[in-house]
Order: structure tokens, then C-alpha cells, then sequence
């Protein structure tokens, strides 16, 4: 059994009320009356997506004929649009036929790669990366 002075004491401690920090004297700026804290939004930066240039390279085995339609057909250029690139094509030996991002760049690539691939032609096609 404890003595009478033991029990006392914990009795006095568990009914004893809490006692509160006095108020801070200065003002917080980023604290409210309420004493709760206030965040700032910071907006992120996200850098866009990069993009690819799509690219052809000259042979001597694709007709010059089939290079304008599937360049019409898959990067939607006009006739004289086309005409152009694939001069470019031809007299550099590579010609930039448009500039996507890195999915749509792919799925460009295969398209001309497939068409090339099934009417028999060893046209290449790449995707490489824009430098800025």
C-alpha cells in the first residue's frame, strides 16, 4: 500500500490541467490568429516535351515518285511541300520531312518504314532528337 502522500501527489498530477505556453510576443508572418501554418504554393516548372525531327536518307534504289507520296501521305505535305523535301533528300542525302514528339515521331517512322517495306523499296527513315 502506498503512503497517504503518494496518493496525493497522483491525484493532484492526473487532475492537474495542462498548462498553456504564453503567446509569442512577436508576429509569425506566415501564421495565422488561429495558430495553424500557412503553406505557399510554389508552381513547378515543367519543361516541355522534347521534340524529334523526322529524317529520310537518300538512296539509289527508291523512286523519287514513291518518296513524294509517302511524303504527302504520312507528314500531310502538298505535292510542291513534297517535291521539295525530296529534292532535299536526294541532293544532301538526307532531308528533315517533319518535327513531332518522340511517340508521334516514332509512329511516323514505322509508317514510312512499312510502306517502304511492303512496295519493296529500301527507303530508311530515323527519328533523332532537335537541338536548340
Amino acid at each position: 500500500m502506498q503512503p497517504c502522500w503518494a496518493t496525493d501527489r497522483i491525484e493532484r498530477m492526473a487532475t492537474k490541467k495542462p498548462v498553456t505556453p504564453p503567446p509569442n510576443p512577436t508576429r509569425v508572418p506566415d501564421r495565422d490568429d488561429s495558430d495553424s501554418v500557412v503553406l505557399e504554393r510554389v508552381p513547378l516548372k515543367v519543361k516541355p516535351p522534347g521534340m524529334y525531327q523526322v529524317v529520310m536518307l537518300n538512296d539509289d534504289y527508291t523512286p523519287m515518285e514513291f518518296v513524294v507520296v509517302v511524303i504527302q501521305e504520312f507528314f500531310g505535305k502538298d505535292l510542291e511541300a513534297a517535291t521539295a523535301i525530296m529534292l532535299k533528300i536526294h541532293l544532301d542525302g538526307k532531308g528533315v520531312c517533319g518535327v513531332y514528339s518522340k511517340d508521334v515521331a516514332a509512329t511516323k517512322v514505322d509508317q514510312v518504314l512499312d510502306a517502304a517495306h511492303k512496295a519493296g523499296h529500301p527507303l530508311k527513315c530515323l527519328a533523332e532528337p532537335v537541338e536548340f
